[in-house]
Formats: structure tokens, sequence, C-alpha cells
């Protein structure tokens, strides 16, 4: 038969050198791109089969065959589906050589890094000549069903491609790759090594829908062995409930998690319609003990069509359900995709916000029929949830929904906003909340005196995130969010009359000490006054109405960001004795030097009680230290 040379045009010769050397940093995944394209060979043979009854065409025993040969190094990709014409061959294959190469070589030089360079190469779509990363030279021998003659196209990836009729291939279409030596140093494997090619296939192509065979290698004095399929085929997304047994969901939840566990709950999603999708996600029961670190791996794999393109796609899925895990399987994407690709696609932002409302619903339907299942999820996974009432308002309400809190109301039942609600007392219009390193701490905390002695319920945070989102959502149900530690809190509405004019009379009789305080703990503090929330402590700190409070800056120091020191607010109950003895000193003598160093003690033990560290350690010890012996002598 005659054999045609085709030479590349200049701009394509560029581009694929470029495909060859500089697109996937993971050159294995040249297999996966041929397995699909057979795969989406045997799925347009079956369904031109189904419109043309009279096609004559085998359709008994489709599958995908890999076929190696050690000793000539090469590794054969070869499918018995509906194949192509010359003159498609030409256009097909040649598509890398159709206009607007030049327009997007224009393109590529202006990407500004690779990543960017990457994600232009996915969008044109040359999956079909990531072979040559793996070879020196190409065969494709293919017949299209129903016709006599079949195809053969042969390029070494440089200048040319040549093009012949030939007479004996079998339906279908087979790629050989010629290939190069192993070189792992550039993630250039050996793909002659049946291990190699096993892990691919499963690593990439295990849910294909079709079996992919391959003669495993004959051992010393046994006889060949009989093909052996290599994948499972067992796409569960894309079976129906009632086939697939609540086992096989939680094997596939393992496999994917690399979790012993069984999951705490299963979510399957499928989306009909322009643009069709299926996803199974997973719950899991134990939170991973690196969920809170940096170098997490989120995001749940990503299949086109099955071949599976990425493991942690974290597009899908804001970070705050970074613990789901799961598989999402998109029928229309490029298998080319990239991850800046996904980052601007609209139908990756549509599914993501389909699967994050599906997640939400199915925590808030567990919330109402198992309560045990509930306390398991919000004890794992409620701090990282939270995160997204800081940063995801569109689904804020659905969050609060799902969200329970530690309360003064009971030790160990948790509540919800909307049960806080319901039991605030007559009159009361804010919703209260104090945050802190633990629950203990925060609820022996000075700041917390006058709503125990009023019965009034106080939220406990003791998650770093509770400091953000309170100030984020700010209300709830027209219900003011706010901390018992900031601003001036006026608890006395049933007797605001008499309670303001009396406050009025302290603060006069108050001033003095007052304001001298102030003007010896200027380097520490803005303000001095009389409190209206303290019971039996002599002193607390509390933070203004809209200052940042201590932790709140300890967590963005943490995080690298340069915020400025904030002087906070001593208060003063004019009830307790200490308080009045200072007072009653201060007033007696103009020597007030030992009356300085009491001051400074009384601000220092109100520190404390919040949980905070005294600013100089040593020099609060001497003081202590001094007072103590003097009451021995």
């Amino acid at each position: 038969m005659t054999t045609e040379t085709f030479e590349f045009q200049v701009e394509a010769r560029q581009l694929l050198q470029l495909m060859i050397h500089s697109v996937y940093s993971n050159k294995d995944v040249f297999l996966r791109e041929l397995v699909s394209n057979a795969s989406d060979a045997l799925d347009k043979l079956r369904l031109e089969k189904l419109r043309d009854d009279s096609l004559d065409a085998d359709v008994s025993d489709l599958h995908i065959e890999l076929d190696v040969d050690k000793e000539a190094r090469t590794l054969t990709v070869r499918d018995n589906g509906i194949g192509m014409s010359y003159d498609e061959v030409g256009k097909l294959i040649g598509t890398i050589a159709n206009s607007g190469t030049a327009a997007f070589l224009e393109e590529l030089k202006e990407a500004k890094d690779a990543a960017g360079a990457e994600g232009l190469i996915g969008r044109f779509g040359v999956g079909f000549y990531s072979g040559f990363m793996a070879a020196d030279e190409v065969t494709l021998v293919t017949r299209r069903a129903g016709e006599g003659q079949g195809t053969r196209w042969t390029s070494r990836g440089e200048a040319t491609y040549t093009l012949e009729r030939v007479d004996d291939a079998p339906q279908g279409t087979s790629v050989t790759l010629h290939l190069k030596p192993a070189d792992p140093e550039n993630q250039l494997h050996d793909y002659t090594s049946e291990w190699t090619i096993r892990e691919i296939v499963k690593r990439y192509s295990d849910f294909i829908t079709w079996p992919i065979r391959m003669v495993p290698e004959a051992k010393d004095g046994q006889d060949t062995p009989g093909p052996e399929t290599l994948n499972s085929m067992k796409a569960l997304w894309a079976r129906s409930r009632d086939e697939v047994s609540d086992d096989e969901y939680h094997e596939l939840y393992k496999h994917i998690s690399h979790d012993w566990r069984e999951p705490l709950e299963t979510i399957r999603l499928q989306a009909e319609g322009t643009f069709e999708y299926q996803a199974l996600l997973f719950v899991p029961s134990h939170a991973p003990h690196d969920l809170f670190t940096r170098d997490f791996k989120r995001g749940v794999q990503l299949y086109v069509k099955r071949v599976f393109i990425m493991d942690d796609c974290e597009a899908l899925l804001p970070p705050y359900l970074r613990f789901v895990k799961g598989v999402v399987d998109a029928q229309d994407l490029s298998l080319n995709v990239s991850r800046e690709i996904l980052q601007q696609d609209r139908h990756i932002r549509m599914m993501r916000r389909r699967l994050t409302k599906k997640v939400l619903s199915t925590v808030k339907e567990i919330k109402t029929r198992d309560a045990d299942r509930y306390a398991t999820f919000w004890r794992e996974f409620g701090t990282a949830l939270k995160e997204g009432l800081v940063t995801d308002s569109e689904n804020r309400d659905a969050i609060l929904a799902v969200s329970s809190f530690a309360t003064t109301h009971s030790a160990d039942e948790p509540t919800t906003l909307a049960q806080y609600v319901e039991r605030m007392k007559d009159g009361q219009d804010d919703i209260w909340f104090i945050t802190g390193e633990s629950r203990q701490a925060i609820e022996n905390s000075p700041h917390m005196e006058a709503f125990r002695a009023k019965g009034i319920e106080v939220l406990l945070l003791t998650d770093a995130v509770d400091e953000v989102w309170a100030d984020a959502v700010g209300a709830y149900e027209g219900k003011k969010l706010r901390s018992v530690a900031k601003g001036e809190i006026d608890l006395d509405a049933e007797d605001e009359e008499k309670a303001g004019e009396e406050r009025e009379k302290q603060a006069e009789e108050y001033a003095g000490l007052l304001g001298w305080m102030r003007e010896r703990l200027d380097e520490d503090i803005k303000e001095v006054r009389l409190s209206t929330r303290l019971t039996v402590s002599p002193a607390c700190v509390v933070s203004d109405a809209h200052d940042l409070t201590p932790a709140l800056e300890n967590m963005y120091r943490a995080m690298g960001q340069e915020v400025p020191r904030t002087k906070r607010i001593l208060e003063l109950n004019p009830g307790h004795a200490l308080v009045k003895s200072l007072h009653q000193a201060y007033q007696a003598s103009e020597d007030r030097t030992e009356l300085a160093e009491s001051a400074e003690l009384l601000h220092t033990l109100a520190v404390l009680a919040e949980g905070g560290q005294p600013k100089d350690p040593a020099r609060f010890v001497r003081l202590v230290a001094d007072r103590l012996e003097r009451t021995l002598q």
C-alpha cells in the first residue's frame, strides 16, 4: 500500500515538542490518556450499534487490552471499539495541526509560569500526544467498524508523520509505543514492568466501565496464563443505590481515604440536565490528626467519564468541608483540565455550590434523626465547620442551623442558637457568649459573675475560630451576639433608674482613685472604671466594644500578621472589700508609693483571672512575696 508522508506545520511542531517535554510532571498519565481514548471508542461503538443494528461490528466482547513486549520494549494499548477511517485519522489524530495553533502558542508564551502553561495546554486537548513523553515512536493502526480497510499512522513526534492504508487491520484501534529507556530521575518509569502497568491502571482507570486486560508474565516452568482483568469496573457512584451494598461503599471509602474505620455517613448525588455529574461523598467518623495543619490534603477525587483526573480537587468543596472524602465524576469536562482552569470554570462553581448545600443538608438530617451520630460529627468536625461562618456568607444560615455550642444551661448537652433564643429571659435583647481556652476556665471567669447571679445563659466558646465567627455573624434572628468580656454591660434593666443613680453616685465618689490608677497603669490600660458585671471578684480587664481581644491578637500574630497591641479597660468592683480599702488608702495619704504597687498587683490579678500572663512575671512574684512576708511578721 502507498505510504504518504505529511509534515507538521512549524507552530504545530513547536507545540508538539512542548507537549512532549513540558506538559506533565507525572509521565504516567500517558497511559491514562490512551486507556480513556480506548474507553471512548468502545462507548461510541456500543451507541452506534444501538442506533444501527445493521452495522457490521462485533460487540460481543468489548474490552481494552494491554500488550507488553519486553524484548522489543513496546507497549500496545488496543481496543475493539468504533475505530477510525483513513480520513478520520488525518483529521482527528492531526488536530494538533488545525488552524488556531499560532494564536494558542502566542497565549502560551504570555503565560507567566509553568502552571499557567499547563492550563493552556490542557484547554487545547492533545492527550493522544502525551504518548511521546514515554516513546520515541508511536504507531497507530485502526479500522472503523463496518469498513473493510484500515489505516496505519506513524510518527517520531518530530517533523513528520506518515499515513498508509492496510488490509489486515482488526476492528478498533491499537496504539503501539516504542518506549524510551527508563529514567526514574525524570519520572519516566519502566513501562514494560507488569507491576508498573498494574499500579497505573489501578490508580487512574480502575472504574472504567470496560475490562482492561493484560496477559501476566509466565512463571518459570508454567504455561502462559490467560488474560487477566486489571480494573474493578465498579463505578459505584454510577450505579443505583439498590445495586450497591453498604460494605461496598465502605470499601471504596477506605480505598479513597486510607482510613480503616467505616464512614459516619455516605452521601449520593446525581445531577442531570445541561451539565451531568455524579458524586459519592463520605463524612468520616474520625478527624484526621492533621486536619488543622497547613499541609493537610483536602478535596475529593475528580473523574471525567470514570477516568481519574486528580486526587485532591480543592475546587469542588470549600476549605471548611475539607474533611469530606469521595468521588465526583463529571461528564463534560476535559481530561486535560488543570487546577487553574477548575478555579475559573462555571460548571465547577455550580458543582461546588450544589455539593456544599448537599453536605450541609445531610448534616442537618443527621442532627434531626440521630443525636449520637450528630454528637460524633460535631465533636470531630465542628471546629472546621465553624470556619464557614466566616468564609461562606451564602451558606451561613445553613451552617448555623447545624452548629451547637456548650452553654451554662447544661453541663453536658450543647445548644443551638435557636434553642438559646427560645430560653431567653423576658427583656433580654442579646445572645451572650464568652471565649477562652477551656470550659472550666471561662465558667470561673470574673466576667461571668453578674450573669451567673441573674441566671442569664451564656454560650461557652473554646475554639480559636469562635473569636472570629461571632464577630462575622453579628446577630441571629435579630438578637445581637455580644461578648460578656467586651464593652459596658447593664443587666439591671428591671430598675434602671435606681441603678443609674447609684452608679452615678459611686462614679463621683471613686473619681479620684480611678483617675490616679489610670495614670499609674497608663502603659497597660486605657481606662479604669467601676464595673457592673462583677459580684465577687475585686477587678477584671475587658476589651472595648470594637477592639480585638488578646486571644484574637495572638491568633493573627501566629498567622504572621502584624497587629498593634490594644490597651484594655480595668473594671473595679466597688462592693469588694479590697477595692474599698484601696479607695480609703487613696483618700487617707498623699504618699502613694505602696498604693501604686497594690494597684499594679490588682491589675495583674485581673489579667491572671481571665487566663492571661503577667507582663513581668518576676516583678509580680517579688511583689506578692513581699506582701506575704509582711502579713507573717
